[in-house]
């Protein structure tokens, strides 16, 4: 079974709301957002976002130009039709971002919460990191959560890759600078407590 099919499946035999990684709210993605002070009107991709609700919040507190990336096709299926009408004003792309070729220069914010840390192969990460240092503006921001180097070695059956913020500034290249980072706790539908990292990284002008 490819990656693809795998969170096919996941997301199409589970609950939107019993995924271990599910929020009600964007609350902590949104305040880093808020808080690299980009103009309401500045583009925004929301990595691996799925079925996330941060479009929800991101089109509610006024940001008007949001892109979700996912290849889930279903994830971004019940994101639509959660949003209904409002969908209209995303733009949604169904790829792989370690195989896709995104637009130069595109974005202002490149957020990517629980994405990257199932990324375990050293190959795809340098091809995740070429897409985000080609996709995002110089002065842009990369915001990534993972779990932290004592969050859960595995998620939904797979293995993770956990992180400090010298591991991921290591991981994530030269191209961008650790702007800020902090460490969250994230309760589980279940029950459960994963320790996350939030990190904001800034790209260097060239």
């Amino acid at each position: 079974m490819t990656s693809r099919q795998y969170w096919e499946n996941v997301h199409a035999t589970r609950p939107v709301d019993e995924v271990s990684w599910f929020q009600r709210h964007a609350a902590s993605s949104l305040r880093l957002i808020r808080e690299a002070g980009v103009a309401r009107s500045a583009p925004i991709i929301d990595i691996g976002g799925g079925a996330s609700v941060l479009v929800d919040d991101l089109l509610a507190d006024g940001y008007s130009d949001v892109c979700v990336l996912d290849f889930s096709a279903t994830a971004l299926a019940h994101s639509r039709s959660r949003l209904g009408s409002r969908a209209a004003d995303v733009r949604w792309i169904e790829a792989d971002v370690v195989t896709t070729s995104l637009p130069a220069n595109a974005y202002e914010i490149w957020h990517d919460r629980a994405a990257f840390h199932f990324i375990t192969a050293e190959n795809e990460r340098d091809a995740y990191r070429r897409c985000a240092a080609r996709a995002i503006r110089s002065g842009g921001y990369l915001i990534i959560a993972t779990f932290a180097e004592d969050g859960p070695e595995r998620c939904s059956g797979l293995p993770v890759v956990r992180y400090d913020a010298q591991a991921l500034s290591n991981a994530v290249g030269d191209e961008f600078t650790l702007a800020h980072h902090e460490y969250e706790l994230h309760r589980t539908p279940g029950g459960a407590t994963q320790r996350f990292l939030l990190a904001s990284f800034r790209k260097m002008a060239a």
